[in-house]
């Protein structure tokens, strides 16, 4: 049973609160407090009180996801949509954004339309919300104030808050004195007992109040987490809090507890940092009769070193990700493995059969690690199952605003794209394959450690033959027919100098390439020709055609590369 038992709260009923949802009556000025004097209550109960219960099972599951929009989209704030979506999916029930946006100061209409952006992105589309609408909105914090002095005056009507004068020095004063007594740092509840004179002394001085919620001084109160199974809390460690601020803003606790009973959110599923709240949105709850949800909290999102993920870590936001070059698939798919798994060595999911697989109860307590490079692993995996007509539209756009290339298709990013698919795992990282494959850096890897044994197996003369080919258009013609005609002349090119295999492959690469490894030889070369006769690449990235690279083989100084071995470096170095 999730609902929370209040030991030594006398006004926990098991009763149900009806409300016209759509249709709050109005209040346009907050109210002057009520002077008669209320009811005190007990804290001194029966140790036996009988728990509102839980929604029925026939109920609609209806989940929210409710960020504030104070800054982007976190990893974190995510994974806690990812699981109310498939949540609700599995169970056939609604998926809710709800914008919580009472911080004024610091809340922006950008990050919220970043927010549902990036939810957006991810696939997670809501049933009601910003954008869509629905019968229990509005759906901002902001635009519910209304709703929120409403319950209010009836939490003050019914005695369960009582106004507060205390000014800030007082309030300070209190915590220091706690501090020295090696005491919680509760309100000591000066104003819990006023007398209506002592409030009506301050309300003609004009004096600041807020609205401060009495909380029983004795018993505890417990819920049935879906995910860490029971919580407890003493309640004489909490303290009568504040739920309406002087200025007339309501407090977070309070907003969400009205949120979600009369939203009728049936499953609250949030980040653990949470939890701490639900004690003080518990006692609101029962006072107002609303009927309380299931709670299940989730674990935190680790980095590697087991500390809370930050920006000090690297990416966080879902917006970066995307920028990187990240696809929704792969990120969905990642977030969903932070804390749960259907109990197979299966790790790649379709959103689709996520929801088919779901379940709350295979959700773990323990912190979840972030690991970037498992991540970008699976992105590569998801980029290479892509439609290969997609993957060439994704990387062809990305090669054409990196500058590399003037055109975004056409038969060389087809190829090009086919041949280096299995070279990066994102799309921001293409572009460094495909400049690998047009750059020639022979000069340094002809000085490098392992171009050594090319050298010495009479590389000058495999390097004589090749110019003797392209000046008497034979290889030209051979590249102009494709990859077939090169296969064809390859052979014979071999038996001609009596090599194969690594003996001819080899010093091949490294004067038409400039490198010692790379993508498939025959491919590469028949793209350089391709580029250089098409002007498909951008003047301006420096490209050096096959015209050109002969013309350096022309003028290379073999005798000097033979005898200086001091020159010799790495060949890491040597290959970039």
């Amino acid at each position: 049973m999730s609902a929370a038992a209040v030991v030594g709260a006398p006004w926990a009923t098991g009763s149900r609160l009806l409300l016209d949802l759509r249709h709050p009556p109005l209040f346009h000025h907050r109210r002057r407090p009520i002077l008669h004097f209320r009811r005190q209550i007990s804290s001194s109960a029966s140790l036996n009180p009988t728990p509102l219960p839980p929604p029925s099972p026939s109920d609609q599951v209806r989940v929210r996801f409710a960020p504030s929009p104070t800054g982007n989209l976190h990893v974190g704030g995510a994974r806690t949509a990812l699981f109310n979506y498939l949540f609700a999916r599995s169970k056939g029930g609604k998926f809710v954004v709800r914008i919580e946006d009472t911080d004024l100061e610091r809340s922006t209409k950008a990050s919220e339309e970043a927010l549902l952006e990036d939810l957006a992105w991810l696939g997670l589309n809501w049933d009601e919300g910003p954008s869509v609408g629905g019968d229990y909105g509005p759906y901002r914090q902001s635009e519910r104030n209304r709703l929120y002095k409403e319950y209010a005056e009836k939490l003050l009507e019914s005695g369960h808050v009582y106004c507060c004068f205390c000014s800030n020095e007082e309030l300070e004063k209190m915590k220091e004195d706690a501090k020295i007594k090696n005491l919680p740092p509760v309100y000591t509840g000066k104003w819990a007992t006023a007398t209506n004179g002592d409030i009506s002394k301050e309300l003609e001085k004009g004096t600041p109040y807020t609205y401060r919620f009495r909380v029983p001084k004795d018993g505890n109160l417990k819920i049935n987490d879906l995910i860490r199974g029971e919580v407890t809390w003493n309640l004489n460690t909490l303290g009568d809090f504040v739920i309406m601020r002087s200025n007339g803003q309501p407090v977070y606790n309070f907003c969400v507890t009205v949120d979600d009973a009369t939203m009728a959110i049936s499953h609250v599923i949030r980040a653990e940092e949470h939890l701490p709240n639900t004690l003080r949105q518990a006692l609101i709850y029962k006072a107002l009769g609303f009927h309380m949800p299931y709670f299940a909290h989730l674990s935190l999102i680790l980095a590697p070193d087991r500390s809370k993920l930050s920006k000090r870590h690297g990416a966080t936001s879902v917006g970066q990700f995307k920028e990187m070059g990240y696809l929704p698939q792969a990120m969905v798919n990642y977030l969903a493995l932070l804390g749960w798994g259907d109990g197979t060595e299966n790790e790649f999911y379709t959103l689709e059969e996520l929801v088919q697989t779901f379940t709350i109860e295979r959700v773990n307590k323990g912190g979840a690690i972030f690991d970037s490079v498992k991540l970008r692993w699976m992105n590569g995996r998801y980029l290479q199952l892509l439609p290969p007509n997609k993957l060439t539209r994704l990387i062809g756009d990305h090669w054409k605003s990196s500058g590399i290339l003037n055109e975004s298709d056409g038969q060389f990013v087809e190829d090009a794209v086919s041949l280096l698919k299995d070279g990066f795992d994102l799309v921001s990282d293409s572009h460094k394959v495909l400049t690998s494959l047009l750059s020639y850096p022979l000069h340094a890897t002809l000085a490098s450690e392992e171009a050594k044994p090319v050298l010495e197996d009479r590389l000058s003369e495999v390097a004589a033959s090749l110019l003797a080919a392209y000046d008497s258009g034979e290889l030209t013609k051979v590249l102009d027919e494709g990859h077939a005609g090169w296969q064809t002349w390859i052979k014979a090119f071999g038996k001609s100098l009596k090599r194969k295999g690594k003996s001819l492959f080899m010093p091949l690469r490294l004067l038409l390439t400039g490198k010692l490894h790379g993508p498939d030889m025959g491919l590469s070369v028949v793209l350089l020709h391709r580029a250089g006769v098409s002007g498909i690449v951008n003047p301006d990235f420096g490209f050096i055609t096959l015209d050109e690279r002969f013309k350096v083989l022309r003028e290379l100084d073999w005798q000097s590369f033979n005898a200086d071995q001091s020159t010799l470096v790495p060949a890491t170095s040597a290959v970039h």
